[in-house]
């Protein structure tokens, strides 16, 4: 999940998620208008899944704002303050009082909360970006530590990692990269060691499509993982939509922009969409999406995104299958 951009609009950011990996042949759905529930949490919970949001702790005294995130949404995530930048930016002094606006206001209306990011080339405080080698690769070790015990036996989930591949299916260049190949793994068996119950998430954006290559670079590290019993319960499909109508086989980043300006993660097998307002950022739907009747005019086909913003059906890759929570 990368910043997002205020505007002085509304935004809601939505997510659907769906538990664990597991055997495939299995669907997530997101509840239609047709659903039974009035809510979308409740439509969720209808076949044993959540609906979340995330949420700034800057918007908690928007009544508008909090009202909407307290009705319709079971699961949290912090938009930003629960990033390395955000929870460390002084070497070994960590900060989480922002994070933990977010996790008393969640946890008080009976909602679980998962936790954004760990370990991610970009948001790294100052500190953080200027070591490189086993400095680096301690310090990402310590953080994971210094973070997960602050919220050990709190949250739900953890995106242990962000964003490390490339579309060509290959690491990102970054400076994490640079510590060794390893430190995915690493970052996963520390994080597991730090807190046993929570859930560790790989996350990423257009790895949704099966056949893609960076998709299929991202499933052979999670089987090599399973494999080798590297801990690892879930992976996200981090998409991207727009206002502005933008139409591609896959989607591209904002032009101009690293990372995009605004975005959630759809999770694999938890999975999430996102709205927007004002930011500029691309959608990542596939040909294994479809919308509602009620929504479809807004999206003509796989690759475009939405002016007036939709609420998806989205099937998993045939490799991955939903759990229940």
């Amino acid at each position: 999940m990368n910043r997002l951009k205020r505007s002085n609009g509304y935004r809601v950011v939505l997510a659907a998620a769906t538990g664990l990996l597991a055997a495939a042949g299995s669907a997530v759905l997101i509840p239609t208008a047709n659903a039974a529930a009035s809510t979308l949490g409740a439509a969720a919970a209808q076949s044993g899944r959540y609906f979340g949001t995330a949420i700034a702790a800057g918007r908690l005294g928007d009544s508008t704002y909090t009202t909407i995130a307290g009705r319709e949404f079971n699961m949290i995530t912090a938009e930003n303050e629960m990033k390395p930048d955000a929870t460390e930016p002084q070497r070994g002094q960590f900060t989480f009082n922002s994070g933990d606006q977010i996790y008393n206001w969640a946890t008080q209306r009976g909602m679980k909360v998962r936790g954004h990011t760990l370990a991610w080339h970009a948001q790294q405080p100052g500190w953080m970006q200027s070591l490189s080698g086993s400095s680096l690769r301690q310090a990402m070790i310590d953080h994971i530590n210094g973070v997960m015990a602050h919220y050990k036996g709190k949250l739900a989930a953890w995106d242990v990692v962000n964003e490390a591949f490339n579309e060509d299916g290959s690491r990102r260049n970054s400076n994490l990269q640079a510590t060794g190949n390893d430190w995915i793994e690493v970052a996963f068996r520390t994080a597991r060691a730090a807190d046993p119950s929570v859930k560790l998430c790989y996350n990423d954006y257009n790895i949704e499509n099966a056949t893609y290559a960076k998709t299929v670079g991202v499933l052979n590290m999670i089987k090599d993982f399973k494999a080798r019993g590297v801990p690892i319960d879930c992976v996200g499909l981090q998409t991207h939509f727009t206002e502005e109508t933008r139409c591609s086989p896959y989607p591209k980043r904002v032009k101009g922009s690293d990372t995009p300006s605004a975005a959630t993660t759809a999770r694999w097998p938890h999975s999430r969409a996102s709205r927007g307002n004002r930011s500029r950022v691309t959608a990542s739907t596939t040909s294994n999406t479809t919308v509602p009747a009620a929504t479809r005019a807004n999206v003509s086909h796989s690759g475009c995104s939405s002016r007036t913003p939709t609420l998806m059906n989205r099937k998993l890759v045939p490799q991955m299958a939903a759990s229940r929570r």
